[in-house]
């Protein structure tokens, strides 16, 4: 059975070591810092200035002026920084995040990304993906496997306009979890209840798959 978004999230959330910075996404990869592990310290930083972002707030805790980059209200743990943007991008394009988790509309076996446009729909602009995908150390892709339509968003070549080259090392989905390398996705978990198969049905690029793939735990 596919994974829900939360439970996307929670798996994400796994890839997290003590003392990272990480730079999460709109979207799926947001919703991560609800699940950072107890045993370790996450900075997460947001585009829009913000350096030790929280979960998201209850209803008590709820400030209108405590955002993320895609405008939803988040908390801030105790040794927070607020910063304006310039600041906030000369961190990202100065290596100083290690890894970053973004959502995408496609990813190929090169680790080419395509996040931002579709042509013919009203986009809002490329944001801050284009410097992440640069600055970054490590980067994660989280997203569903398919599109609404069923087709396969893991392709040979992305067909969307690119927001970065050669970039991505992990993606995590639905279904599963892959690494891309040498021209490859090599499938390394598979979500619970979901079969060897069914990923390499949903999965259009060349897909490798080791003796034994693991089971999701989330």
């Amino acid at each position: 059975m596919a994974l829900t978004r939360d439970q996307i999230a929670m798996r994400v959330a796994q890839e997290f070591k003590d003392g990272d910075y990480v730079n999460l996404g709109i979207g799926i990869p947001t919703l991560a810092a609800n699940y950072v592990p107890d045993d370790i310290s996450v900075m997460l930083q947001s585009e829009n200035g913000l350096l030790g972002m929280g979960r998201y707030p209850t209803e008590a805790e709820l400030d209108p002026d405590m955002i993320n980059a895609g405008k939803e209200t988040v908390t801030a743990i105790t040794g927070a920084s607020i910063f304006d943007s310039a600041e906030s991008f000369a961190m990202i394009r100065g290596g100083h995040v290690d890894f970053t988790v973004l959502g995408a509309f496609e990813v190929d076996v090169n680790g080419n990304i395509a996040s931002w446009m579709i042509p013919g729909k009203l986009v809002k602009g490329m944001g801050g993906a284009m410097d992440l995908v640069a600055g970054a150390k490590n980067i994660i892709v989280t997203m569903t496997h398919t599109d609404k339509h069923g087709n396969s968003k893991l392709l040979d070549a992305c067909t969307l306009p690119l927001t970065g080259v050669n970039c991505i090392t992990r993606i995590i989905t639905d279904l599963a979890v892959l690494e891309v390398s040498d021209g490859a996705f090599i499938l390394r978990e598979r979500a619970p209840g979901v079969s060897v198969e069914e990923i390499k049905q949903k999965t259009k690029g060349k897909l490798i798959v080791p003796e034994t793939v693991a089971e999701m735990v989330v």
